[in-house]
């Protein structure tokens, strides 16, 4: 295969572009500061964050792929600190606690499952897992769909991350190809569709929040 031969560039922009995502993250953040509060603000980006760069994390190590290993544990640090943020400022700090609880035994049981499960058959079925998890994660801003379709207003979506998603399922995709795995592939072809369908939905539905009210400047009277 020719794209093998770009393996370690393919891998190191794809590591890059994901941190890139990663930390957009940061405007969340800033603007949760900004409001002194986190209410109104979804915790689940964050936190599915977190529990997807732990799975994805023990899968990569089966893998032994240290490029996919890097980039989850640096999602895992950038992720837990957005979640501290969120924590931070909120203002019904018993729910969120109540919401990480579950987030942390959902979690265990999946890795539990990778101890108990045949050592010959845990790669592929932890793989189905962690692939049926991540699109859903992808998924998850078009729960908003039907709201969008009503307002005709994508301004409840995050656009930057839909853009830095659609780029980095892309490149995973390729390099997915590059290590012949199947699971990498389908996570991301699936991923990179998904992407494609949030972003068009920009095109027929342009952000209300975006347009600038042009503003009705009187003329001054002699």
């Amino acid at each position: 295969m020719v794209l093998e031969d770009y393996k370690d560039i393919i891998g190191t922009c794809a590591a890059i572009t994901t941190i890139g995502h990663m930390l957009s993250g940061t405007v969340i953040c800033k603007d949760i500061h900004k409001k002194r509060t986190s209410e109104g603000f979804d915790p689940m980006p964050f936190l599915g964050g977190v529990g997807m760069s732990i799975l994805m994390l023990r899968y990569a190590w089966m893998l032994g792929d240290p490029t996919m290993i890097k980039v989850n544990v640096f999602g895992l640090i950038a992720n837990t600190v957005y979640m501290a943020v969120y924590c931070y400022y909120s203002p019904h700090m018993k729910d969120t606690l109540a919401l990480i609880s579950k987030a942390v035994i959902f979690v265990a049981v999946f890795l539990a499952y990778t101890q108990v499960e045949h050592p010959d058959k845990v790669e592929y079925r932890y793989g189905i897992i962690t692939t049926m998890l991540l699109l859903f994660l992808i998924a998850s801003p078009l729960i908003h769909l039907r709201k969008i379709i009503e307002t005709k207003d994508t301004s409840i979506l995050p656009f930057p991350l839909i853009v830095m998603g659609t780029a980095v399922s892309f490149q995973w995709l390729l390099y997915g190809l590059i290590i012949n795995n199947v699971f990498v592939i389908f996570q991301n072809s699936v991923g990179f569709v998904l992407s494609l369908a949030q972003l068009s939905l920009f095109i027929i539905f342009p952000s209300k929040s975006s347009k600038t009210p042009v503003p009705n400047v009187e003329k001054k009277k002699d």
